[in-house]
């Protein structure tokens, strides 16, 4: 009998509304606070689901028209992880999601969950972020093209037609070991231990649904002045998100990131399309470039992150500028001149990340992990082929990892992540 218990509890996620069932408590919800409170319990209500808690300190919500972690601002760590799906059936993919819902919502609020008396079983939380706060922790779920092609789901007639593998972009050096996936978490936050927390407890909830394919951790650092936080550089030095649409203008969200209706399949509505692209950067190499070649290579002055020529990082490009000989100011192998080639826009949030040394090299391991959205993967594919061989950065970078997600719109109170797609 205690064997069966065990085997339940590991291979299920226990929510808290069960957990206070079997101790006879009812109906109102008990969760344990993880901020500091010690062993206080917060009362959150008699909810037939794990609910915001507004009194959680730095605290994003979870419930809301769009998914966490895609607007919002100045994400100082990532964990990001791919999964491979190892579920059974439809209804096995379902209750999965419904179990990283209330997980996602507990952990937005910096809880824990409760363990039961008996301490011969597993903690039913890793415990890791006990005595932190939220930490601003975002969670962002998406969906690769290879969970729609398994035919145990039955997914078929829901896959997007633009929901499709990036095509092979000159200079990649793809590692199939950094490629793909059946789903994405995104995983952000202001403290690295509770982003990885919060991976760690939700494919801990998934277990024998899911394994894990490749994942990257990365961090921001952003300068401040004047109270208010400057764009962050990458390992380069240079600035990185300048040229970044308005999150707060939201027709220019509608324009650049959220599919419309009738854009792509109903259930995506909301949604939208995040690529992760895992670069290498050649410290060594660059470190060994004058900074005047630096600067001709982004097309931006290295210290205040203006256009060359110019002294303000937020002024205008204009990239057909030219000098008294004709020639462009920009250079026009530069990286940025080449993006402002295509039209298309993307919101883009990268991230450093160092991983150690390089086995057999001794260079530093360490790069960018990219990762934007898009309401179409066109914007990217578009953009990313303007490069093409003639970007001077390819000197001076490798791209090792690549994958493409939909990621589901928000999540309504009541209803559970990726609800639509079962409808």
């Amino acid at each position: 009998m205690k064997e069966e218990l065990r085997t339940s509890i590991l291979n299920k996620a226990v929510s808290r509304r069960n957990i206070l069932k079997a101790a006879g408590i009812g109906g109102v919800g008990l969760v344990l606070g993880a901020t500091g409170m010690g062993g206080v319990l917060t009362a959150i209500g008699a909810n037939p689901f794990t609910d915001d808690n507004p009194t959680s300190k730095n605290k994003v919500n979870f419930y809301g028209s769009y998914q966490s972690g895609i607007l919002t601002k100045n994400p100082k760590h990532v964990y990001f992880v791919a999964l491979n799906c190892t579920a059974s059936s439809k209804a096995e993919l379902k209750e999965l999601f419904k179990i990283w819902t209330e997980d996602s919502v507990r952990m937005m609020n910096g809880e824990m969950k409760l363990d039961s008396s008996n301490t011969l079983l597993p903690p039913l939380d890793t415990g890791e972020a006990n005595g932190l706060d939220a930490a601003n922790l975002t969670l962002t779920f998406g969906v690769g093209p290879s969970l729609f092609e398994k035919q145990e789901f039955g997914l078929h007639r829901k896959k997007p037609n633009e929901l499709k593998d990036l095509p092979h972009f000159p200079k990649d050096q793809l590692d199939p070991a950094y490629t793909g996936g059946d789903f994405c978490i995104q995983a952000c936050a202001d403290d690295p231990q509770v982003a990885f927390h919060a991976v760690r407890n939700l494919i801990r909830s998934a277990r024998g649904k899911v394994t894990m394919k490749w994942s990257q951790t990365g961090f921001n650092s952003y300068p401040q002045k004047n109270g208010k936080l400057e764009t962050p550089r990458n390992l380069f030095a240079f600035k990185d998100g300048t040229g970044n649409p308005n999150v707060d203008d939201e027709k220019e969200m509608n324009e650049v990131v959220w599919v419309q209706p009738g854009e792509s399949k109903d259930w995506l509505t909301g949604g939208t399309y995040l690529v992760a692209r895992k670069i290498q950067m050649h410290l060594e190499t660059w470190d060994r470039t004058a900074l005047k070649e630096q600067e001709a290579t982004f097309g931006r002055h290295r210290d205040t992150g203006a256009p060359i020529g110019k002294t303000n990082e937020f002024e205008d490009m204009d990239i057909n500028r030219t000098d008294e000989n004709g020639n462009s100011v920009v250079p026009a192998t530069s990286h940025v001149y080449l993006a402002r080639q295509v039209k298309d826009k993307i919101l883009r949030r990268s991230f450093s990340y160092s991983n150690g040394v390089q086995q057999g090299t001794g260079a530093f391991d360490a790069g960018l992990l990219f990762i934007s959205f898009q309401k179409s993967p066109k914007s990217f594919i578009n953009i990313q082929n303007s490069f093409g061989r003639i970007d001077k950065l390819n000197e001076y970078i490798s791209h090792r990892g690549s994958a493409i997600f939909a990621c589901f719109p928000g999540v309504k109170k009541g209803s559970y992540l990726g609800s639509s797609l079962f409808d």
